[in-house]
């Protein structure tokens, strides 16, 4: 019972040219002591009443100053920025020691993109609470006339621009005051019960 052997965690990262998207997958983080220097990071804490530890020197200098990190309940995540951000390429690799790096750091392909294809920064919405790219609208990708029916739903609802000839929305109900001037006189709904007076007007 007394002597505890160390895990080393598992990390796992991204790089940009000026930043790297670093993760510590651990879930339950307890008792946390993180220094990051210009050359090194290094991590203690318990997860699953195991200990664990992350000591690694970076491939190259980053600014320890500049950079953020958060623990949150599957993993502890870090934004270290590079130290030399006027240099326009990536890393060849995250550790200084290649032999470490095979054994412990592996690729986060979540967030990977080709060094020629870098448009923009991290998505940082796991930091911040915002949304990400599973959050877009839903059914977009070829579930074919339902959901093509449930997003001409949503339009009509936020007020017209569907058209005459959709006889697909007969009876949807949410069509208060938009597009009643077609001769649908199959929908007794009572709503429209002085549409005869308008017609006899014409």
């Amino acid at each position: 019972m007394s002597t505890t052997t160390t895990n080393t965690a598992p990390i796992k990262y991204a790089q940009r040219k000026d930043s790297l998207y670093l993760t510590i997958a651990l879930s339950d983080v307890k008792d946390e002591k993180i220094v990051l220097t210009d050359t090194q990071l290094k991590f203690t804490g318990t997860s699953d009443d195991k200990p664990y530890e992350v000591d690694i020197e970076f491939f190259k200098a980053v600014d320890a100053d500049g950079s953020t990190y958060k623990v949150l309940p599957r993993s502890v995540q870090m934004h270290i920025l590079k130290k030399d951000k006027e240099e326009d390429e990536f890393w060849p690799r995250l550790l200084k020691d290649k032999a470490l790096e095979k054994n412990q750091v592996k690729i986060d392909w979540d967030r990977y993109v080709d060094e020629d294809e870098e448009d923009e920064g991290f998505d940082m919405s796991n930091l911040e609470g915002g949304m990400g790219m599973g959050g877009g609208m839903p059914g977009m990708g070829g579930m074919g006339g339902m959901d093509m029916e449930a997003l001409m739903k949503q339009m009509g609802s936020m007020g017209g621009g569907a058209g005459g000839g959709m006889g697909d929305f007969d009876g949807m109900g949410d069509f208060e005051g938009g597009g009643d001037d077609d001769d649908n006189d199959d929908g007794d709904d009572g709503d429209l019960d002085d549409l005869p007076d308008l017609e006899e007007a014409n």
